[in-house]
């Protein structure tokens, strides 16, 4: 008997628990035989987490009394309806139009294991107050040369003196597939950034920046040719976003 033909309907509807009992034992036989069936099913459902985490919290919002069609009487009933229908086209329009550029950057299920080890490296070093880094900021020329040749890349430190943060210096670590460097920043508060960086085999172009998070750890990475990074830190993410932009524009200079 020939093994059932499983499509891209099957996953999505495997997703949303929209399968009979007996189709789902059968996507989930394919699934465990089909590695990119699997990292497909990953994504889905993290795109999921990503829409419910971006929208649910609109749903509380009070609706805008201007969209109330019981406050217009009359002819004004039908232009309330209009705009209302035209409102929601224009939302169902834009969601979809997110979801076609999630879906161009989604994280494979190695990219975001490298932020949740950016997360976990800065959770074991910020708190160290006599050695949170092997070499240090005043040897700054040392510590991009020894971790350039360790990666076999062409490090930089970027500066975030204008952001209000200064290197404190840099370690290198042993990621699960090669050494990583890690880069540490500080302000006068105290508080602590870490930025993350893995070499990895090919050239990959997928500058676009993604957010995830471990506990109370924010975590913005991005992939740029073939070097990996991810800064880390326990700030208002709007301002980890900003400081992900400084370095990258440096980075990319």
């Amino acid at each position: 008997m020939a093994a059932p033909s499983i499509n891209e309907h099957d996953l999505h509807a495997y997703v949303d628990g929209n399968l009979t009992p007996e189709r789902r034992q059968e996507v989930e036989a394919h699934i465990a035989v089909n590695a990119d069936a699997a990292e497909r099913i990953s994504a889905y459902r993290l795109q999921i987490e990503l829409i419910h985490t971006l929208y649910d919290p609109i749903l509380d919002e009070p609706v805008p009394i201007q969209l109330q069609v019981s406050h217009v009487a009359g002819r004004g009933h039908w232009v309330g309806r209009a705009t209302a229908a035209t409102l929601l086209l224009l939302v169902g329009g834009l969601v979809g139009w997110w979801i076609h550029e999630l879906d161009q950057v989604l994280p494979t299920n190695s990219e975001l294991e490298f932020a949740h080890r950016a997360a976990r490296a800065y959770a074991v070093f910020t708190p160290e107050v006599r050695h949170p880094v092997e070499v240090g900021a005043e040897a700054e020329q040392h510590l991009v040369a020894w971790l350039s040749k360790r990666l076999k890349a062409k490090l930089k430190t970027p500066v975030l003196i204008d952001s209000g943060f200064n290197l404190v210096g840099g370690r290198l670590l042993a990621d699960g597939e090669g050494p990583t460097a890690l880069f540490m920043y500080e302000d006068q508060s105290g508080q602590r950034l870490t930025l993350y960086v893995k070499r990895h085999e090919g050239t990959i172009d997928q500058t676009a920046f993604r957010y995830t998070y471990e506990g109370d750890i924010g975590v913005f990475y991005w992939i740029d040719n073939q070097l990996s990074y991810a800064i880390a830190g326990q700030i208002d993410k709007d301002a980890l976003l900003a400081l992900s932009r400084v370095i990258y524009d440096q980075l990319e200079r």
